[in-house]
Parts: C-alpha cells; sequence; structure tokens
C-alpha cells in the first residue's frame, strides 16, 4: 500500500505543476451547459493515467474524461478527477485540486487531495490516520448544528436538485448555523473538513470520481460519511452528507432526502 500511496502522490505533484503552468491559460469548452472541461484536465489526466499506468500495468482506471465501462467494484482500481473544480479552474479562481484514489473491489484504502495553489497535500491510508503535509489531521470538535460551518455544491441541473439544495440551505440558515459556504470543489470540502476547517458538507449528486479520496481522508481523521439517506457513504451513492460526526445525526436530520426513483 506504500507503494500505491507513493504514487497517487507522486501523479498528483505532476498534475499539480501541469495544472499550475496552465492556470489562466487553459482553453475551456462545454461538455454540457454549466458543466465545462479544460486542456489542463486534459493533459493532467493523461499524466495521471500514464504514471499509474507504469507503476501497475494491470490496474484499471475510473477517471472523470475516460470512465464508460469502467466497473466501481473492479480488483484493482484507480479513480482519478484531474482537476477538481474545473468552473473554477476555467474563470481564474484559485481553488481547485487534483483527487486520487485507489480501491480495491470496491473498498478505497488510499487516497490524495493535492491543492497546488497552497501547495496542501492530503492523504491518508485506511486505518492510517489521515494527513496535511505530513501532519496529522482530525475533524472539529464542534458538538452542535448551531456552532457549524456547512459547505455544500450544487450539481450542474438547475432543477429539481438545485430546488433542492436551497430548501435545505434555507432549512440550516433556520436552524441557525454560524454560516454557509459554496468554494466550488467537492474534494477540497470534504477534506476542509477532515482538517476542521468545516464542520459538514452534503452535495445531492456527484461521481466517483468527486469523493472517494475525500471520503478516506475524512474517515481517517474521525469524521462520519453517508449518503442523503443516511446510509453509508460508498463508490455507488449518488449523494454525500460528510461531518465531524458528533453533529452527523441533526445534520442529517436537516439533509436527509431520498431522490424520487433513487
Amino acid at each position: 500500500m506504500q507503494k500505491i500511496l507513493r504514487c497517487a502522490v507522486d501523479a498528483a505533484h505532476a498534475a499539480g505543476r501541469i495544472a499550475v503552468r496552465r492556470f489562466r491559460n487553459a482553453a475551456a469548452f462545454e461538455k454540457s451547459r454549466n458543466n465545462l472541461v479544460t486542456q489542463a484536465d486534459l493533459e493532467c489526466e493523461a499524466e495521471i493515467v500514464s504514471l499509474i499506468g507504469k507503476e501497475f500495468p494491470l490496474h484499471a482506471v475510473l477517471a472523470e474524461e475516460r470512465h464508460e465501462g469502467t466497473d466501481v467494484g473492479a480488483e484493482n482500481l484507480w479513480i482519478v478527477d484531474p482537476v477538481d473544480g474545473t468552473n473554477n479552474y476555467a474563470h481564474g479562481i484559485p481553488h481547485f485540486c487534483v483527487s486520487i484514489a485507489y480501491a480495491r473491489r470496491g473498498e478505497v484504502l488510499a487516497g490524495v487531495v493535492f491543492d497546488p495553489m497552497r501547495n496542501e497535500l492530503f492523504a491518508a491510508e485506511k486505518a492510517g490516520g489521515a494527513f496535511l503535509n505530513g501532519q496529522r489531521i482530525e475533524v472539529a470538535q464542534t458538538g452542535r448544528l448551531a456552532e457549524s460551518i456547512i459547505t455544500t455544491g450544487f450539481y450542474y441541473d438547475r432543477g429539481m436538485l438545485m430546488e433542492r439544495t436551497l430548501d435545505t440551505i434555507r432549512s440550516l440558515f433556520r436552524a441557525e448555523i454560524r454560516g454557509i459556504r459554496r468554494l466550488g470543489s467537492a474534494a477540497l470540502d470534504l477534506c476542509w473538513v477532515a482538517c476542521g476547517r468545516f464542520d459538514g458538507y452534503f452535495e445531492y449528486r456527484l461521481s466517483p470520481w468527486d469523493f472517494a479520496a475525500g471520503m478516506l481522508i475524512v474517515r481517517e481523521a474521525g469524521g462520519k460519511c453517508s449518503d442523503s439517506k443516511g446510509n453509508e457513504l460508498a463508490l455507488t451513492s449518488r449523494s454525500v452528507t460528510v461531518s465531524n460526526g458528533k453533529i452527523h445525526d441533526e445534520f442529517l436530520g436537516i439533509v436527509k432526502w431520498e431522490e424520487a426513483g433513487t
């Protein structure tokens, strides 16, 4: 596992260097309305996949730009988001990251999230703790939802999911939380819960590459991860509700939602 984690760290740093070099000079185009991809996404992903392939040629890769037909339950699977926060990146907002996880038969065993603009590397190995730049991290000790800072995200959909998210934000404010933030990178939101900057995070639609690495980092930092229905978070989940654990039940009581058809 140490070899796997080292490969993930090296690949994250390599992709981060590309992203920084391309920052403010990366051509963007639409995959769909409000969903951008840049040349940096493609270059970073190619670099990560190449480095993984050299070290582990028989392993599968599930990446944001190349995921069709890949089984999340594969024996050896790398889950890659080359630039998480692409909309930020494409608009010159310096809040984005590289996210790389390794899973075996659906269980995430190693995860790395690298924020190249702050030079912050979050990393975790199952049962080995969570770290930021080599220093162990833990979730905040906030004990009440009313004392919490919560972060969230919006899926590209501008219909039901957006309306539900806004309704939940209203309910959280009625619960007198201290504040809501929406920063635009799910992987960093998760890591910021893990290191105590946020107390909780929710989003109603995500893909595995958005949360695989961050999920493990939160758990290893002592936090709790579920979906919006309260089930344990897994690579097959579509929604994410994460907290420091102490506020989870109260938080989930407001966030909880069972989307029609799921």
